[in-house]
C-alpha cells in the first residue's frame, strides 16, 4: 500500500508540473499574434535596397516604398529604372514605365512573376493582411536558426481568403517574436521559395526584419536580397500617393 500510495504521489507531482508548464505556455495563435504585432505596420515609409542574384550577377536596385493599409507605392530611383513606379490600391496593381510613358496593370498569370526579375512575386507584395486572419496556425515544434531558438508552426490558408501559398511552415524567434525563416508550399505539398531573415532590429518599440533573403525553388542559382536602409512607422504620407495620377 505504501509503494502504491508513493506512486500516486509522484505520478500526482508530473501531472500538476505538467499542468503548470502547459499552462505557462504560449498557442499557436498568440505566438502568431506577437509576430503580426512586430512585423505588420497600418503606415510606413521605406528606403530599401534590392540585389538580385542570378548565378554570378548581381543587379542592384534602389527605391522608396510608402504603404497605407491596402495601399502601396514603390519609387525606383537606381539610374536603370529611374521613375518606375509600382502601385497597389486594393487589389489592383500597376506598373509605370518612364521611358515608354506606359501604364500596365498586373493582373492574371502576371503576378506570379518576379517583380523586376527578382524572386519576389508581385502576388507576394499583395498580401497585406495580418497573418492570423489569412492562416490557421499549429506549434508542430521548437529548433534554432543560425543559434536563435525558435518556435516552429505550420499554417494553412484560411478557405474564406485568396493567399499566395496554401501552406507555410514559419520559424519564429522564441524572444523577439519576428520570422527568421518561412518555407512556402503549393496546395500539392511543392515548396516553392524559402525565406531568411537574417538581420533583424529593434526600431520604435518592436524587431523588424531589415534583410530578407527570398530563394525560389523553381528557378535555379537565384536569389534576392531585400535590404531596409531606412523604416519610418506611422509618417505622414503625400496627398494623392496612390492615385493612377501620381503614377506619370
Amino acid at each position: 500500500m505504501k509503494k502504491h500510495l508513493f506512486f500516486l504521489v509522484v505520478s500526482a507531482l508530473v501531472i500538476s508540473n505538467c499542468a503548470a508548464l502547459a499552462l505557462g505556455a504560449l498557442t499557436a495563435e498568440e505566438i502568431i499574434k506577437r509576430r503580426d504585432d512586430n512585423e505588420h505596420f497600418d503606415t510606413a515609409q521605406v528606403e530599401a535596397e534590392m540585389i538580385i542574384i542570378n548565378r554570378n550577377r548581381r543587379i542592384i536596385k534602389t527605391m522608396t516604398t510608402y504603404a497605407q493599409g491596402d495601399n502601396g507605392l514603390v519609387i525606383f530611383s537606381n539610374p536603370r529604372d529611374r521613375g518606375t513606379k509600382f502601385l497597389k490600391r486594393g487589389d489592383d496593381l500597376w506598373m509605370f514605365f518612364p521611358d515608354a510613358e506606359d501604364l500596365v496593370k498586373i493582373s492574371g498569370h502576371m503576378l506570379n512573376q518576379g517583380i523586376m526579375g527578382s524572386d519576389f512575386s508581385y502576388q507576394d507584395v499583395m498580401e497585406s493582411d495580418k497573418l492570423t486572419d489569412l492562416y490557421r496556425f499549429e506549434l508542430i515544434g521548437e529548433e534554432e536558426v543560425e543559434g536563435r531558438p525558435c518556435y516552429v508552426l505550420e499554417g494553412i490558408a484560411r478557405e474564406e481568403k485568396k493567399v499566395s501559398y496554401y501552406r507555410r511552415k514559419s520559424w519564429i524567434d522564441k524572444e523577439r517574436f519576428v520570422g527568421l525563416k518561412e518555407e512556402l508550399y503549393a496546395r500539392s505539398g511543392r515548396l516553392l521559395k524559402v525565406m531568411y531573415a537574417p538581420k533583424v532590429q529593434k526600431i520604435e518599440g518592436r524587431w523588424y526584419p531589415m534583410t530578407v533573403v527570398m530563394e525560389d525553388k523553381l528557378r535555379k542559382n537565384t536569389r534576392t536580397e531585400f535590404i531596409v536602409k531606412a523604416i519610418e512607422f506611422d509618417p505622414q504620407i503625400p496627398a494623392g500617393a496612390f492615385t493612377l495620377e501620381n503614377l506619370k
